[in-house]
């Protein structure tokens, strides 16, 4: 990976103009955020710029207003949490450009915190529009972009200004890059990675990425399905993509080549019906009953799992092993996730997770505090995975 400007490359900032691209499209109930994370996550970034006595300017998305002014995705309801979070005070401006937002800037005093409209209220933002970005432009001196998370987007706020003046990766940017870098860029090997989740079609990048980078692949969820029927077992009624047999069978030669051990289940736990605690029963994974579907991986198949954390000395994860949703269809991913946690812990791998359903498989674990890094970010981490430029990032490199 290239280098890129963090803010310890920074000096003298006091009285400057600093527009700071966050990521603050969070859960709302009832007109309040209902989970804060995404807003302790660019803190951090935030408080430090103040403190240094910038005059701090947030741009961010809420929702999908595609260009339209929709009242509901005003940014204005999450001015209290943030305030909450930060312990400052954090003004609003109702628009992110024009005299609104020229007006708000104007009354800041150095080290003052203000939010503008959502970037999305405008048309421009999504398609990077050059006369957007210039008037956003006008509103700064430095920009700083800390949302990895909106990096995969070629935006006005999230790349666009990058053209326009100098530009920063913020602490969480940072963080998020340099765990990345640590999990494919250059990582300590043996590296394993498990990929799970429900659809082989969602990842076949991944897929084919993954298979010339890490020395062992575990395959679980309903994907593995998929790859187990592509090897001419029956799977029953388990969830499975016969059309991409074809796709299965591609990856496991190519991976035969790249010497990347693939690691399919080798038993697991059966039920007739979907739902928390069916009758469920333990079988090998060529012994699936023609009524009945695989919801988890089996105790066999976490220890082979289980070996390979062991031996590795990178795990990157994306994606649950069963449908963690349900009990007792959690065990598998709970016992793994566990495992890899106290290998983390014992200082012996460096874990890297990500994506939306990992982060609450993770949760429900609970261990996603002692994973190396667990990234919240769902389409950029998935695209990072996969091998593609981020705009967000290349824009950044120095």
């Amino acid at each position: 990976m290239a280098a890129f400007k963090t803010l310890d490359d920074l000096n003298d900032i006091a009285g400057k103009r600093v527009l700071v691209r966050v990521d603050l499209n969070v859960p709302m109930s009832d007109g309040k955020v209902t989970d804060t994370t995404r807003i302790e996550r660019v803190a951090p970034t935030i408080l430090e710029l103040a403190g240094d006595g910038a005059k701090v300017i947030l741009l961010a998305h809420f929702g999908r207003p595609k260009g339209e002014v929709v009242a509901d995705m005003s940014l204005k309801q999450i001015v209290p949490a943030v305030e909450e979070v930060l312990d400052h005070a954090v003004a609003f401006a109702d628009d992110c450009i024009g005299d609104a937002a020229a007006k708000a800037i104007a009354a800041m005093h150095d080290g003052d915190i203000l939010l503008l409209e959502n970037t999305r209220f405008h048309k421009g933002e999504e398609k990077n529009e050059p006369n957007f970005v210039a008037a956003l432009a006008k509103n700064g001196d430095i920009w700083v972009n800390d949302a990895f998370s909106a990096a995969h987007r070629a935006h006005a706020s999230t790349e666009g200004l990058g053209h326009h003046m100098p530009a920063y990766a913020g602490r969480t940017m940072q963080a998020e890059l340099e765990a990345l870098e640590k999990g494919l860029g250059e990582p300590k090997r043996p590296v394993v990675a498990i990929v799970g989740g429900a659809k082989v079609s969602t990842k076949i990048d991944l897929l084919q990425n993954l298979i010339e980078k890490v020395d062992a692949l575990v395959i679980g969820g309903g994907m593995a399905n998929t790859f187990i029927a592509a090897k001419g077992i029956d799977v029953g009624k388990s969830l499975c993509e016969h059309d991409l047999a074809d796709t299965a069978r591609a990856i496991m030669a190519k991976a035969e080549t790249t010497g990347c051990s693939i690691v399919l289940p080798v038993d697991g736990v059966v039920a007739r019906e979907f739902k928390a605690n069916a009758a469920n029963e333990t079988v090998a994974i060529d012994a699936i009953p023609a009524d009945a579907m695989m919801l988890d991986v089996g105790p066999q198949s976490v220890k082979v799992v289980n070996e390979w954390i062991g031996k590795a000395e990178t795990l990157v994860w994306n994606g649950p092993l069963g449908a963690f949703e349900i009990q007792p269809f959690d065990a598998a991913t709970v016992s793994a996730a566990k495992f890899a946690a106290e290998q983390t812990k014992a200082g012996k791998l460096t874990s890297v997770a990500g994506g939306g359903d990992t982060v609450s498989a993770l949760n429900h674990a609970g261990v996603k505090d002692d994973f190396t890094y667990v990234s919240t970010a769902g389409g950029a981490f998935l695209e990072w995975m996969e091998g593609k430029v981020l705009p967000g990032v290349a824009i950044l490199e120095k």
